[in-house]
This record gives C-alpha cells, structure tokens and sequence, in this order.
C-alpha cells in the first residue's frame, strides 16, 4: 500500500474517532435544557462528559494536523476555502470549553444559565457545520488551476450541504441521547429513551437520503456496504432503544457513524477534493501530499504513539464508567477569596 493511500486511510479513522467520542459530547450539549429541567439535573449532563469531553476534541486536533502534515495542498485549500465556516467551527468549540469550566464559578442562576445557552450553542453549531463541510468535501466544491477555491460561503449551503447538516446533528443527538440513558439514571434516563424513539425517524429519514443521494452521485460499488451497514445500525439503535438496551442502542449510532464515514471517504478516494470547475483541478492524494520521507517519519510517529493514546483514553473510560444521578450531585460550592 503507497503511504499516500495510508494516511488517506488513517484520515478517515482520526474523523470517525472524532465523529464517535465528540458526537455523543455534542449531543449532551445539545441536550442540556431538553433534559435537565433543573440545575441538579444539567449538573448531572455536564458530569456525563466532564472528565472525557476535553479528551475528545484531541481527536480533531490530530486530524488537523495530520492533514496539514500528510495533505498540506487540501490543508490549505480546504481551510482558506471553508474559513468562515470552520471560524466559527472554532468560536463555538472556544466558548464550549470555557463555558464547561466557567458554569459553576459563581453561585448565580442567571450566571449559570447564560453559560448552559453557551454550552448548547457551541455544540450545536459545530454539529450542523461539520456536516455543511464534510457534504461540499465530497462533492465537490469551486477549485481553480493553482488550487485555490473560488467560491462563498453561499456556495457551501446547497442543498446537498445543507442536508449534510441536518444529518450530523440529528446523528450527533440521537448518539447523545443513547449515551445519556447508558450513563444516568432515574428520571432523566427515561426522558433521553423517549426523546430519542422521536429523534430516531429524523435521523434514519436524513441520514438514508443523505448516503444514498451521494452514492447514487458518486460512490464506489463496494460503498454500498458501509451505506446498507450505517441504515441497519440506525433501524436497530432504534429497536435497542424501544427495547431499554442502552448499551446495544449507543453501539450502534457508533456503528452507524463509522459506516457513514467509511462510506464518504470511500467514494471520495483518490480524489481528496474535487473540483467542479474542471476534473483536471481536483485535488488528489497523489498531487495533494507531502514527500514520500515526510510520510515514512509520520507513519513510525504513528506506529509508536497511537496505541499509547488509545490505551489512556480507554484507561480514562473504564475509570469513569458508572452511571450518575441526581443523588450523587452535592450541594453548589463557590470558592471563596484565599
């Protein structure tokens, strides 16, 4: 295998990691005021992610930085074309973050609850976007002879776009809802298991439209697998959900995530970004990569630190694997002044 297609590959693994792990974040994000209708209860949403969100997000740093270093041509195209939207990709994800640490710094209900509105803004923006992104990746966006992209930030919301992000937000708040009845308890498990039984229809309806448009367009024959997988794995989430197997229902929006990616960059390769100007003009993973020396360092880099990294996350997981309930919230607690 060239180390071109390697890495091409491994791309593809670093977003579903991302997609996975930051999906369910984003959902419980979202999530924040459907489900807690008191500050114990969001207290016990943001518990859920506290110890793995921040964990999470490296899976999107290494993706950006494995781009830029494997594919620095679709680096530079892909974030000077799409700069404002992956802009406030980047706002929402700041705010997010300040607002998980922020929230509980002062004994204020309106301080609280205007963070909790940051808390859902900043994961429901990168939801929609990511799926704006990823839908224009594959098919295709406004690319010129020196590689440069020529199009607005209205070019990026067609139809196709635009269904994209109706997909990995619905997706993103199903696999959140799943994880939410997998990691508390009481009431408000039982509200994420009927909030995502309605949930689920938008998401299998969206997602099956979305995969099977972009197949149809411009998918592989062997695609169609990850396409058919990804629809069985939403119809059973959905049946796992109805019958109160948690664990079944999150494994399988997981399953469903990995078979939608697997699936675009599938019937992406070799292109890494076409062009709809000219054919001629897309990016490859031939035309867009780095020198053959750079990706035998990246790939011995790889080799050596992957495993470690996963190894923690995992550790990181199994330590906070129980479930939580109001019960376990203690009362708020300012610091004081030293």
């Amino acid at each position: 295998m060239e180390l071109t297609t390697f890495w091409f590959i491994l791309l593809a693994v670093l977003w579903t990691g991302y997609f996975f792990l930051e999906g369910f974040d984003f959902g419980v994000g979202m999530l924040l005021h459907p489900l807690g209708r008191t500050e114990t209860e969001r207290r016990v949403l943001v518990n859920t992610i506290g110890p793995v969100w921040d964990g999470n997000e490296v899976w999107l740093l290494t993706a950006g930085g494995a781009t830029f270093a494997a594919f620095p041509n679709w680096y530079a195209t892909l974030f000077s074309g799409f700069y404002l939207a992956l802009f406030l990709i980047l706002v929402a994800l700041i705010l997010r973050g300040v607002a998980f640490e922020y929230r509980g710094k002062v004994d204020s209900d309106r301080w609280r609850s205007r963070w909790d509105l940051a808390i859902a803004f900043g994961s429901w923006v990168p939801a929609v976007l990511w799926g704006v992104a990823f839908a224009n990746i594959v098919a295709g966006v406004p690319i010129d002879a020196q590689g440069d992209f020529t199009g607005t930030l209205l070019t990026l919301l067609n139809p196709f776009g635009l269904l994209g992000g109706v997909v990995t937000a619905s997706l993103f708040l199903l696999h959140g809802l799943h994880f939410v009845a997998l990691k508390t308890e009481g009431e408000i498990r039982h509200r994420a298991r009927a909030l995502a039984v309605r949930v689920a229809p938008v998401a299998i309806g969206a997602g099956g439209a979305f995969l099977i448009w972009n197949q149809v367009a411009r998918g592989a024959a062997w695609t169609w697998v990850p396409v058919l997988v990804a629809a069985g794995a939403l119809v059973g989430s959905f049946a796992a959900t109805r019958a109160e197997r948690d664990g079944w229902a999150f494994a399988l929006t997981g399953l469903a995530i990995a078979a939608a990616v697997a699936s675009l960059f599938g019937g992406l390769f070799p292109d890494v970004m076409p062009s709809t100007t000219d054919p001629a003009f897309s990016l490859t993973v031939h035309n867009a990569s780095s020198t053959p020396y750079t990706l035998r360092i990246m790939t011995w880099v790889a080799a050596i630190m992957t495993p470690v990294v996963l190894a923690y996350q995992a550790w990181s997981y199994w330590v906070f694997r129980k479930r939580i309930g109001t019960h376990h919230i203690p009362a708020v607690h300012v610091p004081g002044p030293a």
